[in-house]
């Protein structure tokens, strides 16, 4: 059997590894959501511990993805979100089991099962290697956020690395942009009056299910913005934003877009 574990803390990320390995278990490893699908469509793991609080494709999404390429995997979730309806959004999503950290190892075994070699489902056919984004003249950016000084700033960055720009003040504005057009990025703002981030995102997820979410956290509480990643946001950053780490996730975000592409 081999399993992959797909954990963005790497003290756990290892200690379910050893953990695995112990029990004659072969085990493959990701830290965010975006490395776990590429492992599951180069590495061809029978079985997924997912973490639902990942950077770079959030876990729900990241279940989703996983079971839309292999139907016959099986994921069980661990997770620390105590939410019992984002428990449920992972059952339906396809999870075979949500088991809640601190996890007892024992039942991740339980949870996985165990299959013959008639039972396990045959390797998935090597992907290509992921495609280069599109062309950054061709992506359009919904930049979310109150504030204007921000709001500026981000949208000078982005129109200097050649995309195209939209802006919205807050979650609502929002809601009616995206209603008139679809963009590929969103960058959107957790912090906001009115309709925050948090509540702006299943609606926006639901509108636009191909779009990237890249969640903006002007708040030190992780926690808060970890939870939109279990929700479906594909990252997020933390202002003061590292225009760095954030052009490395508009390219990730871009190269997930061109996979979905025929």
């Amino acid at each position: 059997m081999k399993v992959l574990v797909a954990d963005d803390e790497s003290e756990i990320r290892g200690m379910l590894m050893d953990f695995l390995t112990l029990h004659g278990i072969e085990t493959l490893e990701a830290a965010n959501g975006l490395e776990a699908l590429l492992q599951v469509k180069h590495g061809a793991p029978d079985a997924v511990l997912l973490d639902l609080r990942m950077p770079r494709l959030g876990g729900i999404e990241a279940l989703k993805r996983i079971r839309t390429f292999n139907p016959a995997i099986r994921i069980v979730v661990i997770t620390a979100e105590v939410d019992t309806a984002i428990h449920e959004q992972a059952r339906a999503g396809g999870a075979h089991a949500v088991l809640e950290k601190p996890v007892q190892l024992p039942d991740i075994l339980a949870a996985l099962g165990h299959r013959t070699a008639a039972e396990a489902p045959a390797p998935a056919a090597p992907a290509a290697t992921m495609p280069a984004p599109p062309a950054a003249a061709a992506a359009h950016i919904l930049v979310v956020d109150d504030d204007a000084e921000v709001r500026d700033t981000l949208v000078d960055f982005l129109t200097s690395r050649h995309y195209r720009v939209s802006v919205a003040a807050d979650g609502a504005s929002a809601v009616r942009t995206i209603a008139a057009t679809i963009p590929d990025v969103i960058l959107l703002d957790i912090d906001m009056p009115g309709l925050k981030g948090t509540d702006a995102l299943p609606t926006i997820r639901a509108m636009a299910p191909q779009t990237i979410v890249i969640m903006v956290s002007g708040t030190e509480d992780d926690a808060v913005a970890k939870r939109a990643l279990a929700l479906g946001a594909f990252d997020y950053v933390v202002k003061p934003v590292s225009y760095d780490y954030l052009a490395t996730g508009l390219d990730s975000a871009l190269a997930l877009k061109a996979l979905d592409e025929p």
